[in-house]
């Protein structure tokens, strides 16, 4: 099931996130995020933008949400995206049909373009964004460094339509 997140989510985030922040060098955050504070960053977000959850048999597996690209007034069309599913729920279609829906609502809601970054190397969300028709448009080297190693990052962006 797919529903709108809500700060009670908090603590099942944080489960399936810090994983992430502890372990890989997928985010570049560093150190365990608490409930409290990622039940503030869900209330900021979903005042503004979609947060979306994949709940199995009630059981929380997976996230999506929108924010803001850049905070100047002529971004305001364009929006930066985030997908995270539990470690043992990837290659399921579970991540693909969430951001599908993310994608949706953030297109109904007057949204032109979305960008994804992604930590380099990651063939899984590389993939998952290009076969959502998401290009890349941009590679930065050694950008990131955590766990003593330098990371590139990469931009992805989807273009809703071209109108001028």
């Amino acid at each position: 099931m797919i529903r709108p997140a809500t700060p009670t989510d908090a603590t099942a985030i944080c489960g399936i996130y810090n994983y992430y922040v502890l372990n890989t060098s997928i985010t570049f955050e560093e150190e365990a995020v608490t409930d409290a504070e990622m039940a503030a960053r869900i209330s900021e977000t979903i005042a503004v933008f979609p947060w979306l959850v994949w709940e199995e048999q009630g059981e929380l597996v997976g996230y999506a949400y929108a924010g803001k690209w850049k905070n100047r007034g002529a971004y305001r069309y364009s929006a930066e995206s985030t997908i995270y599913l539990r470690q043992d729920k990837t290659g399921r279609g579970i991540g693909r049909t969430l951001y599908e829906h993310l994608l949706r609502g953030l297109r109904d809601a007057g949204m032109h373009s979305v960008i994804g970054g992604i930590a380099l190397p990651n063939m899984p969300s590389q993939r998952l964004h290009e076969s959502l028709a998401f290009k890349q448009v941009a590679h930065f080297e050694q950008v990131g460094r955590k766990f003593e190693k330098w990371i590139d990052v990469g931009y992805w962006e989807l273009i809703f339509s071209s109108d001028a």
